[in-house]
């Protein structure tokens, strides 16, 4: 299990450059008998001595760089001392709408495209809008998280939102299709970097004993659906901003969409200038000891410490003692060598290897089964006989009342993940048959209820799985290449829902084969998550 330090703790011994106990107060103790007495002592003796005050890391018995790996431990030990403050607090509600604005733009895409289409004449491919939403958030999630493994988590983490607020706003004065969907793949951009940096940034400053919260944040991807329902709800109900047909429909008689989109926009820029001013986010001491500043690290821990009250015993003389960083960047930051360094960082031993594969797959399975049951659902139903007859109003009124449900998955999965015979493989493995168990339910409805009932449950237990994937993700992955690995990671998810958009208008969507094909994905997705290598469970990130 993981271990958290106790608050009466002072000082943590650590070898010294001269191979001799420095503790926390930069006090000489005795030399240590035996072993290695240069400046790094060997990793395996290392561990040994420092074992006894902590828990132990996830990647720590992999074959990585001792340095790394020794001040990793230091670093982890600190936080651990600090605890959860008020800082933490607010990481969990600005870095949670974070959560909740990529779940909100990326909805908002298929919530105007009817209204919108109706509007510029049904010109141009149908689908277009999620095709560029996707490609914007595929682009996004490349560019920001290998830029945030290079120049710092602080400047993506603050630019992003920024980014996907303005082009929110810019897209309801868009003139015409081409136009609109150029501008919503700038949303998918800036909103694609943002998710990949709010796990990232949040984990990177959690004591071992609340990574389960990373879990429970995703709570917050529910919490923005409903948002984005009940803004819809609002504006694309009543007649008079809505025209019901392309034969007279105009930007005077058709401000609906338009509407959603400026209040929408609007609600992302409150909350980016909120992460600015109420944060003020120092970069992440994990990213900081890639980088080999080691005094930054110390000075933003203790910073912590003494604004929160909480002791601290991290030196610089005790990271200073573990050696040179080496591995975590290129001689250039800004070059092709930079980039590989970050890739080959994800297969750096077998283990890893095995485990980021499996990770990008259950990404791109989960991908494409989600959007895709939900493309091919309406022409399966009305094929099977099932009379919904559902008005505007219905439709977005059961819009909310399936999001509000998916509120609660992550609220059960950050419960389920921090119990010893789970663990977040075991809670991915339980929302992956639930979810598909509720699909197969999907054969026999016919009614209007039916529908409402079996799509709020797959809501919920869908967001059991995917908010566990969405914390376990960067847990498990090496912290000078997190966001890298979590970027590609949401790029094979956005890879595929691309593909459904275009699966929906070239296959038949009538029969029962792609619900089953959705069925076997998600059992898939399940049992390769019982079988991850890792669990992060009573470990910390490294």
């Amino acid at each position: 299990m993981g271990y958290k330090t106790s608050s009466n703790t002072t000082s943590t011994s650590t070898p010294g450059w001269s191979g001799k106990a420095v503790d926390s107060r930069g006090e000489k103790g005795k030399t240590f008998k035996g072993g290695h007495s240069g400046p790094l002592m060997g990793w395996s003796r290392w561990r040994r001595l420092s074992s006894r005050a902590s828990g132990e890391d996830i990647l720590a018995r992999q074959d990585l760089d001792p340095a790394m790996n020794a001040k990793m431990h230091l670093v982890n030990n600190a936080i651990d001392e600090i605890g959860w403050t008020f800082y933490h607090t607010k990481l969990f509600f600005l870095n949670g709408f974070g959560y909740a604005v990529d779940s909100l733009i990326l909805l908002l895409q298929s919530v105007i495209a009817g209204p919108a289409y109706r509007e510029f004449g049904s010109r141009g491919y149908e689908k277009g809008l999620t095709i560029a939403v996707y490609s914007g958030m595929l682009i996004g999630a490349l560019f920001w998280g290998l830029g945030a493994d290079i120049v710092g988590r602080r400047y993506a983490f603050n630019i992003s939102l920024l980014v996907c607020s303005l082009s929110a706003i810019t897209a309801g004065g868009m003139p015409n299709w081409a136009s609109l969907g150029l501008v919503v793949s700038l949303i998918g951009f800036g909103g694609g970097g943002n998710l990949v940096l709010d796990t990232t940034v949040f984990l990177e400053y959690l004591p071992s004993s609340k990574q389960w919260v990373l879990t429970l944040m995703a709570a917050w991807w529910g919490l923005g659906q409903a948002v984005t329902g009940f803004i819809a709800w609002g504006f694309l109900v009543p007649t008079k901003w809505n025209c019901a047909s392309a034969d007279n429909c105009t930007m005077a008689n058709n401000m609906g969409w338009r509407y959603v989109m400026f209040t929408s926009g609007a609600l992302v820029f409150v909350l980016s200038i909120l992460r600015v001013t109420v944060i003020r986010l120092k970069e992440t001491p994990k990213y900081l000891l890639g980088t080999g500043e080691d005094a930054k690290v110390v000075e933003t821990l203790q910073y912590l410490a003494e604004r929160y009250g909480r002791p601290c015993s991290l030196t610089l003389n005790q990271l200073g003692a573990c050696g040179l960083v080496t591995g975590t960047h290129s001689k250039s930051r800004f070059s092709f060598g930079e980039t590989m360094v970050h890739l080959k960082g994800l297969f750096a031993t077998p283990k890893i290897s095995v485990s980021t594969v499996m990770i990008w797959l259950s990404w791109a399975m989960v991908g494409l089964a989600y959007p895709l049951f939900y493309v091919f659902l309406p022409s399966y139903l009305k094929a099977r006989g099932a009379k919904l007859d559902l008005s505007q109003f219905d439709v977005w009124r059961n819009y909310a009342l399936i999001n509000i449900s998916s509120v609660f998955g992550p609220l059960l999965a950050g419960w389920l993940c921090n119990l010893p015979l789970l663990g977040r493989r075991y809670t991915m493995f339980i929302g992956g048959f639930m979810t598909a168990s509720f699909f197969l339910g999907y054969t026999w409805v016919r009614t209007a209820a039916q529908d409402a009932g079996i799509s709020c449950a797959i809501a919920f237990s869908l967001n059991v799985y995917y908010g566990t994937l969405y914390a376990y993700t960067p847990e498990v992955l090496p912290s000078a290449h997190r966001a890298t690995g979590n970027g590609i990671a949401v790029a094979c998810n956005r890879v595929m829902g691309i593909l459904s958009a275009v699966i929906a208008t070239v296959a038949n969507t009538s029969t029962v084969v792609p619900i089953y094909i959705c069925v076997g994905l998600l059992a898939a997705m399940g049992v390769a998550a019982a079988l991850f290598p890792f669990e992060p469970y009573g470990r910390r990130s490294s």
